[in-house]
């Protein structure tokens, strides 16, 4: 029983000692760099009893300085002796925990400068790596971080106008005033969790489960300035913090299914999907069973809200990744798009066809087969639609070769279902480009199999003839009644 106290002490102290650097690098230069090259690692635990803790050499730490009640200017940190470094770095974490109302710019204006010069200075502590950074320090400057960006978000959009921003480049980007502050104290903990000096043993401790669910709240963010550093820094935590994986992904799909299911509103839908785009792309084969429900549940139901198109260039990238990732998994996206295919929305069909055309150019044969009816029904409809650039999209799958490839292979099956678009097209569609590609289509068709062209226009012509004689007759069958009608006065 000795022996397993005396163990579990040794592995306590091990978690507790100074974070000591893994390689001297040079001082930055101060300037804000956002897209470090580290890889990245998360594991979740939870915080150790308040013991006192140590310094590698066993001396205890410096404890926490007293609080501050004012803003003052304090000493650089490369100016102090080693031995008074960490209680000047607490000292400055205390400065940076202070708040300004940022609204106002000339209000406390030498207290924010002196914050700002502060916070500076610690980005460039922490890049250089050329100093011990005590676990103590750690968790102060962690709960720093939070103090300053976990904050009530203003209204959106939506709230103080009633209208959606359906178009990402027509949208009026909002600017939070207080950005200057807490774009360092972002680059800040960037720098922190991409810093190889950083040991995920004692980090994990502090960037928790908690801190990242509040990371993700902060994604609803509409200055898009904020989720950028937000992308990147969530980015480098999955990869750094290994065991929080899981979570982060079951986290984000929650994101989604509210959004997709109840509120159809987020700002950060778009830097969301862009990192499990990076996250699907390192998907190892064969692909966990997890990984296809998050697409069957979650990716594809996105094609759902009326947004779509602030986001819909990220999603057609995680559903492509999939796709090239699993050949197989190609029937289910494509039945999944034509599932959710709109009906009024003109706009929206341009991007689904064009995601389409995506998907397909890494299909195979077999999975092309599966899908290939109800698919080719749908852009059947396309083709004969009266918005020029719904119809014009569809005819542009004949200008890829690998889609013609395949639908060369099967133009016995295809050929039949869309001949009829094809020719009312020809006949009557309103757009002179339009008409012109439906000719070019028409032609490759003959081309292709002139017999079966010539089936299908006896087939065509033989239902027209059908359709007329129907038509004729329900004429006089009216013209029947009408005399009846007459003739009972």
């Amino acid at each position: 029983m000795l022996k397993k106290i005396i163990k579990g002490s040794k592995k306590y102290s091990k978690s507790d000692s100074t974070v000591t650097d893994a390689g001297s690098r040079p001082p930055g230069s101060g300037n804000l760099v956002s897209d470090p090259n580290p890889n990245v690692v998360i594991n979740h635990a939870s915080r150790p009893g308040q013991g006192v803790p140590t310094m590698n050499s066993g001396t205890p730490v410096v404890p926490l300085p007293p609080p501050m009640t004012t803003v003052e200017p304090l000493p650089l940190l490369r100016d102090v002796p080693v031995s008074e470094r960490q209680n000047l770095f607490l000292r400055k974490i205390q400065i940076c925990c202070f708040l300004f109302d940022f609204n106002d710019a000339l209000k406390s204006a030498r207290e924010k400068e002196i914050k700002r010069q502060t916070l500076l200075e610690l980005v460039d502590f922490i890049q250089s790596g050329s100093s011990k950074i005590t676990e103590i320090c750690q968790e102060e400057m962690v709960k720093m971080v939070g103090t300053n960006i976990f904050r009530p978000l203003p209204p959106a959009f939506h709230e103080t106008t009633g209208q959606v921003a359906s178009d990402p480049e027509e949208e009026e980007h909002y600017l939070d005033p207080s950005w200057p502050h807490l774009q360092i104290v972002y680059e800040l903990l960037l720098r922190y969790v991409v810093s190889t000096d950083t040991d995920t043993k004692v980090a994990k401790k502090y960037i928790d489960h908690s801190f990242v669910l509040k990371l993700l709240d902060l994604f609803d963010s509409e200055d898009i300035r904020e989720r950028e550093f937000l992308k990147t820094i969530l980015h480098r935590i999955y990869g750094k913090f290994m065991v929080h994986r899981p979570f982060i992904r079951k986290a984000i799909n929650n994101i989604f299914y509210r959004f997709i299911y109840e509120t159809e509103r987020h700002s950060g839908i778009g830097e969301l999907l862009e990192i499990l785009g990076s996250i699907i792309n390192g998907f190892a084969l064969p692909m966990k069973e997890e990984h296809k429900l998050f697409l069957v549940r979650a990716l594809i139901p996105l094609h759902k809200p009326k947004p779509i198109a602030m986001y819909h260039q990220q999603l057609s990238y995680c559903i492509t990744q999939f796709v090239e990732k699993d050949y197989k998994l190609a029937d289910t996206v494509i039945r999944g798009l034509l599932k959710y295919w709109p009906s009024t929305n003109c706009q929206k069909e341009v991007l689904f066809l064009g995601e389409l055309e995506e998907v397909l150019e890494a299909t195979q044969s077999a999975e092309f087969q599966r899908c290939m009816v109800p698919l080719f029904r749908q852009i059947a409809r396309c083709l004969n639609s009266l918005h020029f650039q719904v119809a014009e999209r569809a005819l542009f799958f004949w200008n890829n070769e690998h889609i013609v490839s395949l639908i060369s292979l099967n133009r016995q099956v295809i050929l039949p279902i869309i001949f009829e678009a094809l020719e009312r097209n020809t006949r009557s569609h309103w757009n002179q480009a339009v008409h012109g590609l439906t000719l070019n289509v028409r032609k490759m068709f003959m081309e292709m199999d002139t017999e079966l062209f010539e089936e299908c226009q006896r087939e065509f012509a033989e239902k027209e003839a059908r359709a007329q004689e129907v038509e004729e007759q329900r004429q006089m069958t009216w013209e029947k009644l009408a005399d009846l009608a007459a003739e009972r006065g």
